[in-house]
């Protein structure tokens, strides 16, 4: 018997044609609903443990990004970039109907949200961004591509969590085989030959080694878009994408900004540590219907 699912699986459509999926949380409707995004390389596996935890007292829909898990993937790979993933929520959040939400993104889905709060911030009632910032380290940025956009295949889910422990080592310096375990079927699926595939178009890689196109020109007015909504930031210690000076510069200029420190941590924590949790819940609690 497989595991029971605690969500629907929902679908729209973005402007040039793809199908794309989201996991749908039921819960209470008179509250601003969370949407997560998640990063890079991710999917909506990444998220479930804390829509597991919020589901009922809120709705919480864990998008996935074209080229992505369930998401049809692009046939043009110059259009998985940032300002079309803007988009594509934009046609979503049409689709439903959604007029006020909180935003929780990680490393690129916190970029997505940045940019979602410059054009059109009305719609945010709260943020969580998680490991990334307006200005994003070079070192993070080529480490990350120095593995994206790489095809790797495992015969057994073990081999996977092995690989994964080889290439983390130094973000989760604390995890045993279970927690690789748990991060391996997270990145990864089976596909039709058997094999455990990376669960994202390879393509995805194209458009973020030009340096530039990880995000936009300038991203420091987004933060800006923030002020006077509930800003939670969280931060890995050992990150090397959010510096602990650009943390600080964000928290000055969005005044009553959190600053969440996850120690001994690099890219990204995973919120599910409980000093994010416990944050994350006092900034639901300041989020009005």
């Amino acid at each position: 018997m497989g595991e029971r699912r605690n969500y629907s699986d929902g679908y729209w459509w973005s402007k040039d044609g793809l199908r794309l999926h989201y996991r749908d949380y039921a819960g209470a409707d008179d509250k601003p609903p969370v949407l997560c995004f998640p990063g890079l390389t991710r999917n909506a596996r990444d998220y479930e443990v804390l829509a597991g935890r919020l589901a009922g007292e809120r709705r919480v829909l864990l998008v996935e990004f074209r080229g992505r898990g369930e998401s049809a993937y692009a046939k043009d790979p110059m259009s998985y970039v940032p300002l079309t993933y803007l988009q594509d929520v934009e046609a979503l959040l049409a689709e439903l109907a959604i007029e006020r939400f909180v935003a929780v993104g990680t490393s690129l889905g916190g970029i997505v949200t940045m940019l979602l709060a410059a054009t059109d911030g009305a719609k945010l009632a709260g943020v969580v961004l998680n490991d990334v910032g307006p200005e994003l380290d070079p070192g993070g940025l080529a480490r990350i591509r120095t593995y994206v956009g790489k095809a790797v295949w495992h015969p057994t889910w073990m081999h996977a969590a092995r690989g994964v422990a080889e290439g983390n080592a130094d973000v989760y310096p604390g995890y045993g085989i279970e927690d690789w375990l748990r991060m391996a079927k997270r990145l990864f699926r089976v596909n039709s030959s058997g094999r455990i595939v990376l669960d994202y178009d390879m393509k995805i890689a194209e458009p973020f080694r030009v340096p530039g196109n990880e995000a936009g020109p300038d991203m420091w007015p987004t933060i800006d878009a923030l002020k006077g909504k509930p800003v939670l930031i969280v931060r890995g210690e050992r990150s090397d994408i959010l510096s602990a000076e650009t943390a600080a510069k964000m928290l000055a200029r969005v005044p009553g900004a959190k600053l969440v420190t996850v120690p001994g941590v690099g890219h990204a924590p995973t919120l599910d540590e409980p000093e994010v949790v416990a944050a994350i819940e006092r900034l639901l609690g300041k989020v009005t219907a």
